[in-house]
């Protein structure tokens, strides 16, 4: 198996791990504030994983450790709008719009690195522009707030997606320590704002545990290690068409157990959104193949 095909198999079983999260954190979330589920998934994360991998973790460099930092902060950001927003709007709708990381990931290219879209990339933004619109704004043509809060969640992951890629090529920086450590900076920032603005708490049922400890293990610490990882296999941008799935899969978790149910209008968007981005990635994969040929 080549390095490329395994990469894109670890990272459609972290999108499917990313697609159960919504339900399991909603399921969390009435028990805990946002804040303190974030602080509690990622700084147990690390500290699972610092037990399992400490032989490999004892001689991170001091290039890696800064890196950490920007891109624990990025996550910071993609899970306040992830986390924030999924209080105040649906599980399907959450899940499709955080998938927005494969949009704002060539956005954020563009201005980092100039590098002018295509065509086909405006094309499949007004088409995903549409389709959000479509899940998203009620009849009064307002979307809701939580709908916008997870916004925040596509641009942090599209800035973190960018951080780890241009960090993981340093030959100064590890691949399996940055995951590690930038959840260690996520983790902290999350405890600080709870600390400010809720009241810190645990779990109270079995449930409760349960699903806390599925998003710290799985969804989280193994997630993130991965991610960073196989990184190094593949490209930013690449790795957006694989979390094309994500929403299709938090859709399907959320119909079957939290009896979700879109409106016509609803399907039609996430449609419309699913095809965007489907398109996009694979215009921009033809496209480098073409170039490579060239």
């Amino acid at each position: 198996m080549t390095p490329q095909r395994k990469a894109d198999l670890l990272l459609v079983l972290v999108t499917g791990f990313w697609g159960c999260s919504y339900y399991l954190s909603d399921l969390a979330l009435a028990e805990m504030p946002p804040f303190a589920l974030c602080a509690f998934r990622f700084l147990l994360a690390f500290v699972l994983l610092g037990v399992v991998l400490f032989p490999k973790l004892r001689h991170v460099s001091r290039k890696t450790l800064l890196w950490a930092i920007p891109a624990g902060l990025s996550l910071t950001l993609t899970y306040i709008g992830a986390t924030v927003g999924l209080l105040y709007t649906s599980i399907s709708n959450a899940g499709f719009i955080c998938s927005l990381p494969v949009v704002t990931t060539p956005i954020l290219s563009f201005l980092v690195y100039r590098k002018k879209p295509e065509r086909r990339m405006l094309l499949c933004l007004l088409l995903c522009a549409v389709g959000l619109a479509l899940l998203t704004l009620g009849n009064d043509f307002r979307p809701a707030p939580g709908d916008l809060i997870c916004l925040l969640c596509a641009l942090g992951y599209g800035i973190n997606l960018l951080v780890v890629e241009h960090a993981v090529r340093l030959p100064e920086v590890d691949a399996l320590h940055l995951g590690v450590f930038q959840q260690l900076v996520t983790g902290m920032a999350m405890l600080v704002l709870s600390v400010l603005f809720e009241t810190p708490c645990l779990p109270q049922s079995a449930t409760g545990w349960a699903s806390a400890l599925f998003l710290s293990i799985f969804c989280t610490g193994i997630a993130f290690a991965i991610t960073a990882v196989q990184q190094k296999h593949t490209s930013a941008v690449h790795v957006g068409l694989i979390f094309t799935l994500e929403p299709l899969f938090s859709a399907i978790v959320a119909f079957f157990f939290a009896g979700e149910r879109l409106t016509v209008r609803g399907y039609i968007g996430a449609a419309l959104m699913m095809l965007s981005l489907v398109a996009m990635e694979g215009g921009l994969s033809l496209g480098r193949k073409k170039k490579s040929a060239e």
